[in-house]
């Protein structure tokens, strides 16, 4: 399976910031924004990975991440020169993705829980399509998904007014090869976007998707305004230093996955401990896991 990090967009929520420089380029606590939903594919068991963003910023992805070799992957870099939809990701990634099966997953997404990873992996090869479904609060901002009373999903909505339940798809997808296919068919919506709930429904009706509910102990973070950019920020450092853990770090989710040795692991680290972030990498290998 391949992996699409869809970074484009213009960021206009978290103008001024974003102005100058891409969103997903913006720091979480002590790495970049790109960095968490990278590391969650890598933990998914992907290691061929497309890079999709604007004209603009995307040689800044180019010369942060280079071609994800010291990291045991392979990175690609496509452009999308303008906020046409998440489904047109698939028809950029054509070339990309071949006869593979793909994820997409949205830059500014941080997912962080205890069994995420073999969650993932055990989803890395679907026979149609596999999402999630997460509760909140507010979920007149996202996809909706409504479930009959044996739990069998029976509608999604993007963005209604009025939600017919309070879980919503959160940014990350599972698909087999025929998501190319129907992406190239669905209709722009009244935004002049290729919707990724479009897409979803295509599956349902087909019988072909899968939603599994997000257990309560996983947290998904959206980082798309300046409050959800600081909580996340807290909160991965709430759990860094409390914990002694490491979130969202391209070298050790790299390395637990085995895609580089521990000698590569220390090489990679040591050029990084002025910062103290190799240093906490360092201090991974003398923890009992």
């Amino acid at each position: 399976m391949k992996g699409i990090v869809l970074a484009g967009g213009t960021g206009s929520r978290l103008h001024p910031l974003t102005l100058s420089v891409s969103k997903q380029l913006m720091p979480i606590y002590d790495k970049p924004m790109v960095y968490y939903p990278l590391s969650t594919l890598m933990y998914a068991g992907i290691q061929e990975i497309l890079i999709i963003s604007t004209p603009k910023d995307l040689p800044l992805f180019q010369e942060l991440l280079g071609d994800g070799k010291k990291c045991g992957c392979s990175f690609s870099y496509a452009v999308q020169d303008a906020p046409k939809g998440l489904a047109e990701a698939f028809v950029i990634g054509e070339e990309f993705i071949g006869n593979d099966k793909v994820a997409l997953i949205l830059g500014d997404n941080v997912f962080y829980g205890a069994g995420l990873a073999k969650l993932l992996q055990s989803n890395n090869n679907p026979d149609g399509g596999i999402i999630y479904a997460y509760r909140v609060n507010d979920p007149q901002r996202y996809g909706v998904v409504e479930f009959d009373e044996s739990g069998k999903v029976i509608s999604i909505e993007e963005k209604p007014k009025v939600p017919k339940s309070n879980y919503v798809v959160p940014g990350i997808y599972f698909y087999d090869n025929e998501v190319v296919s129907i992406a190239k068919t669905i209709q722009p919506s009244s935004r002049g976007e290729l919707e990724i709930t479009d897409v979803n429904k295509e599956y349902l009706k087909k019988g072909k998707l899968n939603v599994s509910i997000l257990d309560r102990g996983t947290a998904w973070l959206d980082t798309g305004t300046f409050q959800a950019l600081m909580q996340a920020s807290q909160f991965v450092e709430v759990i860094e230093e409390r914990q002694g853990l490491v979130i969202g770090s391209l070298e050790l989710a790299a390395f637990e996955m085995g895609y580089i040795s521990k000698t590569e692991f220390i090489e990679l680290a040591q050029p990084l401990t002025k910062s103290g972030y190799g240093n906490k990498l360092l201090g991974i290998l003398n923890k009992e896991v």
